[in-house]
């Protein structure tokens, strides 16, 4: 199997747990049922995740790949803003309805799920580095700089408090009107911090 089929296997397992952790809470859901859902064996299962409440990390780094793929396109002569309004959306497949959904989804069960809340800081942590990198080359500084670490994690903020808004107001599905509202208020409060101070 190839790392991308590795990969592919790991986003489809990700996507049988949430929708169990949605339907049964994670206490009562357990890796033996989340394998059986999603067609894998018991082993293969533990070797992708170390625990079943890791089964989340997929489909929330498509969150996080997303707005880092769009800050890496940002070209130089366009305003920030405009370019957020017209690339952004909360997962890099934006033919994928039910990854946006499923994404959502376990931004929900964090707030209830201590366990999955504990899963979603750690990535949020390591995303912060990752937009360090980002910033870095585009503001031409070290990534380590204080300059370049407080505002990756104000985007990181932005990104987690404006994906909490719009999944408290797609419980019932995403629509057109709040991904629409979601992307503006993503490109308002970035080019807020990010616009003014980079070249």
């Amino acid at each position: 199997m190839s790392a991308e089929q590795r990969q592919q296997q790991r986003l489809d397992i990700s996507r049988h747990a949430v929708r169990l952790f949605a339907e049964q809470g994670v206490a009562a859901t357990s890796g033996e049922q989340i394998a059986q859902a999603a067609g894998v064996s018991e082993r293969t299962f533990w070797r992708y995740f170390p625990h079943k409440e890791s089964c989340v990390e997929p489909l929330l780094t498509k969150m996080v790949d997303a707005f880092c793929v769009v800050l890496r396109a940002w070209p130089p002569e366009r305003e920030l803003i405009d370019h957020l309004r017209d690339a952004y959306s909360p997962v890099l497949d934006t033919a994928s309805d039910d990854d946006v959904d499923a994404v959502l989804a376990v931004v929900r069960l964090t707030h209830d799920e201590p366990a999955l809340r504990a899963a979603y800081l750690v990535l949020r942590e390591r995303a912060e580095h990752a937009l360090a990198d980002v910033l870095a080359e585009r503001m031409g500084l070290p990534a380590d700089s204080i300059d370049v670490r407080v505002r990756a994690a104000a985007a990181s903020a932005v990104l987690r408090v404006a994906t909490d808004d719009v999944a408290r107001a797609s419980a019932n599905g995403i629509t057109a009107e709040a991904l629409n509202g979601h992307r503006e208020h993503m490109a308002t409060a970035v080019s807020q911090i990010l616009g003014a101070s980079t070249p």
